[in-house]
């Protein structure tokens, strides 16, 4: 597959220390939704269970550099919902 600079990707990755496994995915699901938005989930890397962390490492959001400013607002406006209610989302 040849690239083209039109192809170069964004992808960032945040998490929310407390936010429960099932709300992650449906933020996860929330923000596919947005046309030319990737997300997935990422596994928690920690060896020591606590129950009141996170069962997931955090969330990887992917678009293209080209993707229409109103996509990039919808997914800011997404992350600030979940944000308002379940805490601060930090750098992964």
């Amino acid at each position: 597959m040849i690239q083209t600079a039109q192809d170069k990707k964004l992808r960032y990755q945040i998490c929310c220390e407390k936010l429960p496994l099932a709300v992650y995915r449906e933020v996860a699901a929330h923000l596919r939704q947005v046309e030319g938005v990737e997300t997935g989930l990422i596994p928690q890397q920690s060896q020591h269970f606590d129950y009141t962390q996170s069962q997931v490492g955090g969330l990887w959001v992917e678009y293209s550099e080209q993707v229409n400013p109103g996509a990039r607002q919808q997914v800011d406006r997404i992350l600030a919902y979940y944000s308002d209610r379940f805490g601060p989302w930090e750098p992964s």
